[in-house]
């Protein structure tokens, strides 16, 4: 009979996991249910008559809209305006800041896999692409990192020139502004190509199509200052910084204390001219060393009312030439090392006529919203974009020095430590610039995708320090030793850079990605909250019945889909048609439904303390997060047209996905502080236990090996950054000195520039691997004692005279001795070089 129960139960928890429940189909469930259990527990008719009428009751009070209102929906409305934490006004302006997307998707618990495949493959268009292969490679080409950030602290003139004059400043700006027009997908490959080699020139490039003066006016700027200023910016002749954060105010940037008063003042030669005069004092302002243009925010007060209205106006934007009377800008902060201009800026009654209001006067107040609404777009592009490029050169640089560099007569990346860093390296570095591509396609479609934005912000920047950390580690003595030929110590130095700025990722993850996301991307929260926003009664009632019984039927729903695809442990979910990897669409379904749960739960039971509790909400976030990564990982095999060779990064960063995923929901549930709903969680998402594994040893070996193998998988993996090839076309076939036995793959090499690090370090991968029989031979040699000579060039010297190998097989192994010697050798200096740029 308990069999039988539990085989009942079963039926009616799998239905309610297909459709959608309601409180209603839940009573009628439990009906079904209540015959078994009476059989089993020897219940009288007259208790199951009682039972039957308690059901019924319920069923008429909750399926009678308007007996559902009057007794449940108006208690319900007066509690839940009693427990709703008070959303401050800046708070509000950010909730209801950009669109909701793919992350719409993932917190409804049924993500449409079938629409997110259907969305367009990531492309360039052939304009963007020539710019791409022309003018970001001669760029590129132009710069020498040590040179900037060791002696310089700066671009050199003649980049800066170049910047201005191939329209690297206007690529956000519509060509009918004299800009480059160019798609997010664009803005977003050429940051992360530039960022390949140099951070400096990276981040001067992203500002003035970041958030800043372009953005603003593109979106909110008057025509008239629209013709005034994005032309000159377009073309370079204009500088933009834009000023938000200060001493006092960083992350809560709406407590900025810098302020404006309406008043009126003398301009241009004419007195009493209405305007504002103000007073600012900012930080950590990129560009702001010489800029020629700022764009500023304040909080506006008009305590005369010349404007009418409210004395205190809000947070308000304002663009104000460099030179104005008052301004103060040109010292400068030193962040990391790196070369970047970055400073503070001042002013000290700067009075600016109204004109110069970011949209004039109608926009008084908008401030922040402008802000969130811009940022959503610019923070889904810059940071993203520049952690990819970095990755992708830890990733072809580790790869390639593991390869090259050997200890006890073996790879050091075939050694199983370094096979670790090495894994970790490739697969965090694929699903980034996935989720990279698939953030800017979003943009590209008209989206502002503010949770989207925070997701790829920390997880690009955090995830980026993983990978340059193990780098480190794998390069060892080779990182740590600035100098001409270090590729990979000031992206070291310059990673925490990215992790403080635009959203400091400790905020962004405990309170940014799921605080906003509960709200903004939930498909019932934010209806509720303007429901009781309402000030009339009826409207309100009506409102938020609908809300609330919607998302009491969309919890009921979750809850019985999250045991039972527990149980199956995601199987027999629907997937997509011809997909590859089913199980890992599958187990992105199965863990989606249960975050919409565990968020719906959370936020029930622990209501405006949520808030604060921002280990909860951290964990929460977490799993939103890899949930969106995975969906990346996936739509990015898709478009790539699932090659097998890239299957070792998808496996790893999948797995390792879901296994995180796992993790942070055990620790959610650890953690909640109600035992009660730790076991309901628990067994609702877990029913069968935690089964989930991170990748295996094997699996993190397949990924090394195909990083330190040129082949089609690295150049994917890898495709987008700057490469130092002497020419386009390919070099003469090389079997001719390599003779029969060298790696068939290798015959054919691009002509790297060798005087460059990472060319000379791309050439000895190169030689190493069509070198390696002779090598071989050589070893045989000198075991059987045919060789005699201690050095590596006498060897190959006296390997030559007694013909173990021909003249030319010894050119090529001399040439490989010092590639090979370029490559493990560190820069040194005398004390006079390095003082002399401390001075």
């Amino acid at each position: 009979m308990m069999l039988l129960t539990m085989l009942a139960a079963l039926v009616v928890f799998t239905m309610l996991a297909f459709f959608r429940a309601t409180v209603t189909s839940w009573v009628l469930a439990i009906m079904v249910i209540v015959p078994v259990l009476a059989i089993q527990a020897r219940l009288s008719e007259t208790i199951l008559q009682v039972v039957y009428l308690s059901l019924f009751a319920v069923i008429v009070v909750f399926g009678v809209p308007f007996l559902r209102r009057t007794i449940v929906s108006a208690a319900a409305l007066k509690l839940f305006r009693k427990v709703m934490p008070p959303i401050s006004a800046t708070e509000q302006e950010a909730i209801n800041a950009g669109t909701v997307w793919w992350d719409g998707d993932l917190f409804s618990g049924h993500p449409d896999w079938d629409k997110l495949l259907a969305y367009p493959v990531c492309a360039l268009s052939v304009e963007e692409q020539s710019f791409l292969d022309n003018e970001v490679e001669q760029l590129c080409a132009m710069l020498d990192d040590w040179d900037i950030t060791h002696k310089r602290a700066d671009l050199p003139p003649e980049v800066w020139q170049f910047l201005k004059d191939k329209g690297f400043f206007g690529m956000i700006i519509p060509k009918k502004y004299g800009g480059l027009a160019f798609s997010a997908q664009a803005h977003s490959a050429v940051v992360s190509k530039v960022a390949s080699r140099s951070g400096t020139a990276a981040v001067t490039v992203m500002v003035p199509n970041s958030l800043g003066p372009a953005e603003l006016l593109l979106h909110y700027g008057s025509e008239q200052q629209k013709e005034k200023y994005l032309h000159r910016l377009a073309r370079g002749q204009e500088v933009p910084c834009f000023a938000l954060t200060g001493p006092f105010a960083g992350s809560d940037a709406g407590a900025i204390p810098d302020y404006g008063v309406v008043c009126k003042g003398e301009f241009a030669g004419e007195s009493d001219v209405p305007g504002i005069r103000l007073n600012w004092e900012k930080r950590y302002i990129t560009l702001a060393p010489n800029a020629t243009l700022i764009g500023l925010a304040f909080k506006l007060y008009d305590p005369d009312r010349l404007l009418g209205g409210a004395v205190k106006r809000g947070i308000t934007l304002a663009l104000i030439p460099a030179d104005t009377p008052g301004v103060q800008i040109g010292r400068r902060h030193f962040p990391l090392n790196s070369g970047f201009l970055n400073g503070p800026t001042q002013g000290r009654d700067v009075f600016i006529p109204l004109d110069y209001l970011i949209g004039g006067e109608e926009h008084i107040g908008q401030g922040w919203r402008m802000l969130m609404e811009c940022l959503a777009a610019g923070r889904s592009i810059s940071l993203p974009a520049s952690s990819a490029g970095g990755m992708k050169l830890a990733a072809r640089s580790s790869g390639a020095y593991c390869r090259v560099r050997k200890q006890f007569n073996m790879p050091i990346g075939q050694f199983e430590g370094v096979e670790e860093p090495l894994a970790r390296i490739g697969a965090h570095t694929y699903m980034v610039d996935a989720a990279r591509k698939l953030t800017a396609l979003a943009i590209d479609m008209g989206e502002k995708p503010s949770v989207i934005s925070a997701i790829i912000k920390y997880h690009a920047t955090e995830r980026g320090r993983i990978v340059i950390n193990d780098a480190m580690d794998v390069h060892g003595g080779k990182g740590i030793s600035l100098g001409p030929d270090n590729y990979l110590g000031r992206l070291y130095q310059q990673t925490p850079i990215s992790i403080t700025v635009e959203g400091a990722n400790i905020l962004t993850r405990a309170l940014m990605i799921f605080g906003q996301g509960a709200v903004r991307s939930h498909p019932y929260v934010l209806k509720e909250i303007a429901a009781a926003g309402e000030i009339d009664h009826d409207t309100a009632l009506h409102l938020f019945d609908d809300a609330l019984f919607g998302h009491v039927g969309f919890v009921m729903s979750n809850a019985a889909r999250s045991f039972v695809f527990g149980l199956s442990g995601g199987r027999g979910i629907p997937v997509p048609k011809g997909v590859v990897c089913r199980s890992y669409y599958q187990q992105l379904t199965r863990f989606s439904t249960a975050f919409a749960l565990s968020a719906d739960v959370a936020m029930a039971v622990l209501g405006g303390t949520l808030k604060r509790r921002e280990k909860i909400s951290g964990r929460l976030a977490d799993v939103l997060s890899l949930l969106y990564l995975g969906s990346a990982t996936m739509k990015r095999f898709a478009d790539d047209g699932r090659p097998s060779e890239d299957l070792p990064l998808v496996h790893w960063a999948m797995q390792d996905a879901l296994y995180q995923i796992q993790q942070a929901f055990v620790g959610m549930i650890q953690n909640f502080p109600n035992p009660l709903v730790r076991g309901v969680l628990s067994g609702l998402i877990f029913p069968t236990g935690k089964n989930l594994l991170p990748p295996s040893d094997q699996l993190g070996h397949e990924v090394a090996s195909l990083l330190m193998q040129p082949g089609t998988a690295r150049d994917r993996l890898t495709a987008g950054i700057y490469l130092p090839v002497v020419h386009d076309s390919l070099s003469p076939p090389l079997s001719r000195v390599t003779g029969e036995g060298a790696n068939e793959s290798l015959r054919y090499a691009p002509v790297y520039d060798e005087q460059d690090a990472l060319g000379a370090l791309e050439a000895a991968l190169a030689s190493t691997l069509l070198c390696e029989h002779l090598q071989d031979r050589l070893r045989v040699a000198r075991k059987a004692g045919r060789l005699k000579a201690l050095e590596e060039l006498l060897r190959i010297a006296e390997a030559r005279d007694i013909g173990i190998i021909t003249a030319e097989q010894a050119l090529q192994l001399e040439r490989d001795y010092a590639l090979r010697r370029k490559v493990i050798m560190v820069d040194d200096f005398t004390s006079e070089e390095l003082q002399a740029h401390r001075r």
